[in-house]
């Protein structure tokens, strides 16, 4: 597996971070709707880069109800303030599926669907982070009592979107495509669901580095067995890592199924209502 290298993966040179470290940073706003701030935390925890190289040098986070140091009426009227002087040059990035019963969920007093819809009017683009705000995820699942839906259904269709899903999104992922719009002023490229190719272009499976023993047909039957202590596939526990298109194991950093737990198709549609984390039994 080899490691991964954030600037050969959003193609850009040395030269290039050195000549865009002295210019303006790129001005990110973050909306939270229903979510477990699990996506913010990923997104503290990126190896390469790092979030406080990322924040200092590349972009400017200038809103985010967690983050933010100051709060209350302060950091609304700074979001107001950003609105207007990066009209169509910052980022909206939403985290959380959108309820659309105002009860389960206002933002400062106000509805969050029309401060999501305002805000992506004047966006350069969107970035929906984790399966909820992709997808709909867990608060969208089941018999949905919060009716929530995914971002898609709440942005206007000329406003550029893209989705990193994720429960959490690989912080790199998030950072990554971040990071590519920084340097080159575009979105990356998009799969046919709106998905930077270049984290969500291969199954789990693909990369996986237990896929040496799927071909050889050898699986773990249960968790503390012989096979999942020699690292066998974990297919017959239940991973979707089949079905799942994502950079887990390609990016190269150890995560669920190096830790010995099978792929739960977290960036998939629907992954909740298809078992989450339930695995295959033994008949």
């Amino acid at each position: 597996m080899t490691h991964y290298n954030w600037l050969e993966a959003i193609n850009i040179t040395e030269e290039m971070v050195m000549k865009t470290e002295t210019n303006r940073r790129l001005p990110v706003i973050w909306i939270s709707a229903l979510d477990c701030t699990g996506c913010k935390e990923a997104f503290t925890r990126s190896f390469e880069p790092t979030m406080l190289d990322t924040i200092l040098n590349f972009i400017s986070l200038e809103y985010s109800e967690l983050l933010s140091l100051a709060s209350g009426e302060q950091i609304e009227a700074h979001k107001e303030s950003i609105f207007a002087e990066y009209k169509g040059e910052y980022i909206l990035a939403i985290e959380g599926s959108i309820p659309r019963r105002d009860d389960f969920l206002l933002i400062a007093g106000k509805s969050v669907r029309e401060e999501i819809r305002r805000a992506s009017r004047n966006a350069k683009a969107v970035i929906a982070i984790g399966s909820c705000s992709a997808w709909g995820g867990i608060p969208a699942a089941g018999i949905n009592p919060t009716d929530s839906v995914d971002i898609k259904t709440m942005i206007p269709e000329d406003v550029p979107l893209v989705l990193v899903p994720g429960c959490p999104p690989i912080p790199e992922a998030i950072i990554g495509t971040f990071l590519h719009v920084h340097f080159h002023g575009v979105l990356p490229e998009l799969d046919k669901k709106n998905r930077p190719k270049i984290y969500y272009q291969k199954t789990v499976h693909m990369t996986c580095h237990r896929k040496p023993f799927f071909d050889q047909k050898l699986f773990a039957e249960s968790y503390d067995d012989e096979g999942a202590k020699k690292g066998y596939c974990l297919f017959k526990l239940g991973c979707k890592g089949p079905s799942a298109f994502n950079a887990c194991e390609s990016i190269g950093y150890d995560r669920c199924i190096a830790a010995g737990f099978p792929c739960i198709g977290c960036s998939e549609k629907g992954f909740w209502d298809k078992g989450g984390f339930v695995a295959r039994r033994k008949k």
